[in-house]
């Protein structure tokens, strides 16, 4: 869903600037045909990096190809998911329903996520599990005056801070119990790549402004093959003007956990779980009645994530990825950037290996400081270009994924 309020313009009516609006851009008239083009223009609107640039570059390169007389060099079929943003909740029925349109498929290209950070061609080899949990920390049976009650009736919002401060240190390690056990390590045909791949970490810090960052000294690379545990929404009470001088009865903490290659979601949630009974909490899965909020001195609701998933890892040295991973160097030489896996998660990746059998690589095109899925998207024009010409390569490699 878009959020109009956010947007510095309306998200349905497509803006051409002339650089990024965190630059200073400001709004330009599109140019007429046959006028230069800047390859740092960005053409705002609602998904315009996820999903319709490599869409459009997809399109645009057969049409080149076709235009030059080209001929494709592999079987092309395409495959487009309207769901990605909810999660594809229903990927896994298409592709086991639909299955035998895509037997003959030897490797599949997905389309999805940004270049390297340094601007570079980045192909990634697998892509983070996802799930999560909502915590619900219960305080006094309706909210009351602080002053009356403030030094003796428990505060929610503080309990829940405590417990969420003992799951992870000021460093980033996660301290809950085996919570790093299951993680499968990378080959070295993996570390070989990952160790050439750019250091960015001083060029994030600089652009997020961040005057520190977890990990104790580890590259944003390295820490994205760890499974994560983040707050990734937290509510008590109200703020700014709509703050009271209440105890407010409850508090909400959001967790998401991206887990990597050997985490299963199930087990990693039991882990959470114990944790927060060793923090001698009561877990109760639905609203605690009278009787159990007398009982225990700290209750607290779990609604864990229905819908989770494992990470998925492709072997980068197999023969079919080999190929591809070739035919991109021969298009970019030695810039491309060759990952083990993405930071993010994508159902697609797990219902292909799951259900069809089938390597995956995510073919990244668009910039990385476009915005998906929140407000003011954005597409570097240079981005689009270079993903025309990336699928005009990817469709004419001379190598063996071309035999089917």
């Amino acid at each position: 869903p878009v959020d109009p309020s956010l947007w510095k313009l309306d998200a349905f009516k497509a803006e051409l600037y002339d650089k990024a609006m965190y630059q200073g851009g400001k709004p330009i008239p599109m140019p007429k045909a046959g006028e230069p083009i800047n390859d740092d223009w960005r053409r705002y609107g609602r998904s315009a990096s996820d999903d319709k640039a490599p869409i459009i570059a997809m399109m645009a390169a057969i049409d080149a190809l076709k235009a030059s007389k080209i001929g494709l060099t592999s079987n092309i079929k395409l495959f487009f998911d309207g769901e990605e943003e909810s999660s594809s909740p229903h990927i896994e029925t298409y592709m086991t329903k639909y299955g035998d349109l895509f037997k003959d498929i030897s490797v599949w290209l997905l389309c999805d996520g940004a270049v390297y950070q340094t601007g570079d061609p980045s192909f990634k080899f697998g892509g983070r599990g996802i799930t999560g949990m909502q915590l619900t920390v219960y305080g006094p049976s309706r909210p009351l005056h602080s002053g009356h009650y403030g030094n003796w009736a428990p505060v929610p919002g503080q309990m829940i801070a405590r417990l969420l401060t003992s799951m992870k240190a000021e460093d980033g390690t996660v301290l809950i119990d085996g919570y790093y056990d299951s993680v499968e390590p990378i080959s070295d045909f993996e570390k070989r790549q990952l160790a050439n791949a750019p250091n960015i970490d001083e060029q994030m810090k600089e652009e997020l402004e961040l005057g520190f960052t977890e990990g104790n000294g580890q590259s944003l690379n390295e820490r994205l093959l760890l499974p994560s545990l983040t707050v990734r929404g937290l509510s008590s009470g109200s703020v700014g003007d709509k703050a009271r001088n209440v105890i407010p009865s409850i508090a909400i903490a959001e967790l998401g956990m991206r887990l990597v290659k050997g985490n299963d979601p199930e087990k990693m949630m039991d882990l959470v779980e114990a944790h927060i009974r060793k923090e001698g909490w009561h877990i109760v899965y639905d609203e605690p009645d009278h009787e159990t909020r007398m009982k225990y001195p700290k209750v607290i609701k779990v609604v864990r994530d229905k819908d989770g998933f494992p990470a998925i890892k492709v072997n980068m040295d197999q023969p079919e990825i080999m190929s591809v991973i070739n035919g991109v160097k021969s298009f970019t030489g030695d810039k491309a950037v060759f990952l083990p896996s993405s930071g993010g998660s994508n159902r697609v990746n797990n219902a292909i290996y799951d259900v069809l059998k089938t390597p995956a690589i995510s073919v990244n095109m668009v910039n990385h400081d476009n915005n998906q899925h929140a407000e003011n998207e954005n597409v570097r024009v240079g981005n689009l270009w270079y993903g025309v010409d990336l699928m005009s390569v990817l469709m004419t490699l001379p190598n063996d994924i071309s035999k089917k």
